[in-house]
């Protein structure tokens, strides 16, 4: 073991042990907050009585909540009541919320001592903090029960299904969690496209690029008409990472996720993927692919997207990309569009992935919360369709509108202001900006959500998406020997595909790929498909699969 290792077992164990901790010394503050709903439904002595057909919040008569918010991550607005949003978020709930905010040194000095928030906020579902939930933060469903038990109305039963622990009880709710129904339902933009400059699809007759022989013709009428452009373009890899040509293209050729018997598979070693990593690697002896794209950074990839370098690339992430995609469309008059690119040679169609079932931000309220009725209750009001169109659209008539075909627009003066100075409109009114408990569904909305650039990059996904679920958290778990040897063959495959691509013949095409199996069996490959199998059957049984 080395020192790191070492260090973070033992910060582990400490926080483990604090957690322990905080769950026993919370019993007694548990009592004094947790006030029981009496037999008639009647909350603290006449607060409100439950109704399952209302809101808790409509009904609250209390008029001076507090409630202390922590937020793991630094760069989260603190401020409240001081803009559009939480100024009518505090109108309606009638509470103040202190934010506090810190990293993860700051959420495990709460567990060490006995001063814990009303609220915390984390980013990672599978840490110990989550999994220990049930010694430090009240369930939903106690919550639900005695206060509010209308959040079961807006609260997405697989959601909540999906975080319950070994007790049957869920104590976190995500924003961005979406479900099969999410996924059914159209609503979800597509994130993934293969795309190329409409000016020079047109120049070359649109040929179709979707088989292999097809897609290595049409760039090379890209090299010889445009050799100022890079044929084909893709995002940056990053360490340990594979750019767009390692899941995205295996999703985007849909490539299984898993076994029938719901066991681990080896996506990178599919037949039908590895083929097309071949003509990739044709495309780059030919001159079709440039050697910077394997090392430009972030920035240099956005600039070359923002004068239109590329004339096709195969782009994850469409919504972040969007703004330097706007800056190409703006200066050309022309834009990048998506067609039917690399298609599968068995018959597969698309699997293209988004935001996963367990979300971003997990939301708990602690044991020791001085208002449980009203966290609950925020909960509810942020979940709730009232709550989602506030915080991604603000005030109707004041910052938006509503349009003939109930769609909805931000007011020409929300517009105007956006532009002219972003970050004292998200200062001050703070549309799209306070996002736990946010779902993409409701950007479906309205037009405004998205840029034109990539507005027909999603409708081209429509229809395209397929949930990854049983994959989430899935990897083995951290500090055994099977997470170690994972990372070590993940960095190991990020820089065999680039070798892949780049190699210079058929011959060191198949030695690179025999070395990387040979490094699979070398570490431990077959003990860490079998932690992934263990964990992939519980995720399926969770999703009742």
């Amino acid at each position: 073991m080395n020192i790191m290792e070492k260090g973070t077992g033992i910060m582990a164990g400490a926080l483990f042990a604090a957690i322990a901790l905080t769950g026993c010394g919370t019993e007694a503050a548990k009592a004094d907050a947790m006030v029981a709903t009496g037999d008639d439904g009647v909350v603290e002595s006449g607060r409100y009585t439950l109704d399952p057909e209302t809101p808790a919040w409509k009904l609250d008569t209390k008029e001076d909540s507090e409630l202390t918010w922590y937020v793991n991550a630094d760069w989260w607005n603190t401020s409240w009541g001081e803009d559009v949003v939480t100024r009518k978020m505090k109108e309606d709930l009638k509470v103040n919320i202190n934010f506090l905010v810190g990293d993860d040194t700051k959420l495990n000095t709460f567990f060490a001592g006995e001063d814990m928030p009303d609220m915390i906020t984390i980013f990672d579902a599978s840490s110990q903090v989550a999994q220990k939930a049930d010694t430090w933060a009240y369930s939903l469903q106690e919550l639900a029960d005695n206060y509010d038990p209308y959040f079961y109305k807006v609260a997405a039963e697989d959601t909540l299904n999906w975080f319950k622990l070994a007790d049957g009880n869920t104590y976190g709710y995500a924003d961005y969690s979406n479900t099969q129904a999410d996924y059914d339902s159209d609503l979800l933009p597509a994130k993934t496209a293969f795309a190329i400059r409409d000016d020079v699809y047109e120049a070359i007759g649109k040929p179709s690029m979707e088989s292999q022989e097809d897609f290595l013709a049409a760039l090379g009428m890209i090299k010889e008409q445009f050799p100022d452009l890079v044929p084909l373009g893709f995002n940056n890899f990053e360490t340990d990472g594979t750019s767009s040509l390692g899941d995205t293209l295996q999703d985007y050729l849909g490539v299984k996720i898993v076994n029938d018997d719901n066991s681990h598979y080896n996506r990178n070693l599919d037949e039908d993927y590895l083929s097309w990593v071949h003509t990739l690697s044709e495309a780059y002896r030919a001159g079709y692919i440039n050697d910077d794209s394997f090392t430009d950074d972030n920035t240099a990839w956005q600039e070359k997207l923002t004068i239109g370098k590329y004339a096709c690339i195969m782009v994850d992430g469409t919504a972040q990309q969007s703004g330097f995609l706007t800056q190409f469309t703006g200066d050309t008059g022309h834009a990048y569009i998506a067609i039917d690119g690399p298609k599968s040679t068995t018959g597969n169609t698309p699997k293209l992935n988004q935001a996963g079932i367990s979300g971003w931000m997990v939301t708990y309220v602690s044991k020791t919360c001085k208002d449980p009725a009203k966290a609950i209750q925020l909960y509810t009001y942020l979940l709730d369709e009232e709550g989602e169109i506030l915080t991604n659209f603000g005030i109707e008539g004041e910052t938006y509108v509503v349009n003939e075909d109930g769609s909805f627009s931000l007011t020409q003066e929300m517009k105007d202001f956006q532009s002219a100075d972003n970050d004292r409109f998200k200062k001050e009114i703070r549309i799209g900006e306070f996002i736990p408990f946010g779902h993409d569904k409701y950007k479906a909305l309205s037009r405004d959500s998205f840029p034109d650039s990539i507005k027909q990059m999603q409708e081209w996904g429509k229809g395209k998406l397929y949930p990854h679920f049983v994959l989430e958290n899935a990897v083995p778990d951290a500090g055994t020997p099977e997470a170690r040897n994972y990372a070590a063959i993940k960095t190991f495959w990020s820089t065999t595909l680039v070798s892949l691509i780049r190699s210079g013949s058929d011959e060191e095409f198949d030695q690179t790929l025999e070395a990387y199996k040979q490094f699979l069996d070398e570490n431990g490959w077959d003990d860490i498909e079998t932690a992934m199998t263990e964990k992939i059957k519980a995720n399926a049984e969770k999703l009742g699969n």
